[in-house]
C-alpha cells in the first residue's frame, strides 16, 4: 500500500522557516519533518511514498535525489573526477515526487496523483504532523469497518476542525476549522483511503480543500470512520510547535520516534 504525503502548502504561519524552504523540509533534530513522517510508516513496513509537491517542491526533489550522497562518507578525487563511497546510511524508501501545482489545494493535489496509485487503496497524511499511531492497527481497523475513508481522530483542545463520532466509530459530522472551545475529537490526518474515493473527486478540484466538500460529502454518505488515537500527536503549525518538537527530540522524549 502506497503512502501519499501532502507536501505542497505555503506554510505561511511558519514563515521564519518557510521563506526559504517548504514546511515539510523544516528540520527537527537535523532531519526534515517529512523524513520523520516517512520513518513512522517505514517502521511498519510501508516504504512506497508518493509526495505531492507544490511550493518550493524542487528542494524536496533535490533532497531525495542527493540523499545517497548526503548520507555517505566519501572521498572525492578532484583531479581525476572520481568519487569513492565509504559508509552509506540507507533508508528503504521508494519515493515518487509529483509536482501538483504551486497554488493547488489539497483535494486537487490528491486528484493529480491518481495515475500513480495503480488502482489500489492507499494511505494519506499531511507533511507537517507527527504521531505515534500504530499504522498496522489503523489499517486493520480500516479493513474491518469497510468504509471509503478512515481518519485518525485525535483528542485536542486547539482550534482545528471537529468531529462527531457515534458508537460505531462512524463520523456523523465533519466541521473544518471550528471556533468551538473545549476538548474535541479532531482530524489528525493519517488516513487510510479506498481507491474508489476518486468517485468523489471527479471534477476540477484545483481550488478545493480535501477537508471541505470532499470529506463533508463522504461524511454525508456514511463513508467516513474514525480511528480514535489517544497517544502522541503534534502538528507543526507555527514556530512554537517546531521549538516544542525540537525540545522533545533533544531530550529523548520524541514519542513519535518508534524506529
Amino acid at each position: 500500500m502506497k503512502v501519499v504525503i501532502l507536501a505542497g502548502g505555503l506554510g505561511t504561519r511558519l514563515s521564519e522557516e518557510t521563506d526559504l524552504k517548504p514546511k515539510p523540509m523544516v528540520e527537527i533534530g537535523g532531519k526534515p519533518i517529512l523524513w520523520h513522517i516517512m520513518k513512522i510508516y517505514n517502521h511498519y513496513g510501508f516504504n512506497d511514498f508518493v509526495i505531492c509537491l507544490g511550493y518550493k517542491g524542487y528542494l524536496i526533489k533535490e533532497y531525495f535525489y542527493h540523499y545517497y550522497l548526503h548520507n555517505s562518507d566519501i572521498t572525492i578525487d578532484i583531479k581525476n573526477n572520481a568519487t569513492e563511497i565509504h559508509n552509506y546510511h540507507s533508508e528503504a524508501f521508494k519515493v515518487t515526487l509529483i509536482d501538483t501545482g504551486q497554488d493547488t489545494k489539497t483535494a486537487g493535489r490528491i486528484q493529480k496523483i491518481k495515475p500513480f496509485l495503480n488502482n489500489e487503496d492507499f494511505m494519506l497524511t499531511y507533511g507537517d504532523g507527527l504521531c505515534n499511531v500504530n499504522i498496522n492497527e489503523l489499517v486493520q481497523f480500516h479493513k474491518n469497518h469497510n468504509k471509503l475513508v478512515t481518519l485518525t481522530a485525535i483528542k485536542n483542545s486547539q482550534r482545528f476542525g471537529t468531529l462527531e463520532i457515534n458508537d460505531n466509530f462512524d463520523i456523523t459530522s465533519f466541521k473544518e476549522k471550528t471556533k468551538d472551545s473545549g476538548v474535541n475529537w479532531i482530524n489528525g490526518g493519517f488516513f487510510v483511503v479506498k481507491y474508489d474515493i476518486f468517485n468523489f473527486l471527479d471534477q476540477d478540484l484545483t481550488q478545493v480543500m480535501w477537508e471541505d466538500e470532499p470529506l463533508e460529502n463522504i461524511t454525508k454518505a456514511g463513508q467516513l470512520v474514525a480511528y480514535q488515537h489517544t497517544g502522541f500527536w503534534k502538528c507543526m503549525d507555527a514556530l512554537r510547535d517546531k521549538i516544542e518538537l525540537e525540545a522533545l527530540w533533544k531530550h529523548n522524549k520524541a514519542a513519535w520516534k518508534i524506529w
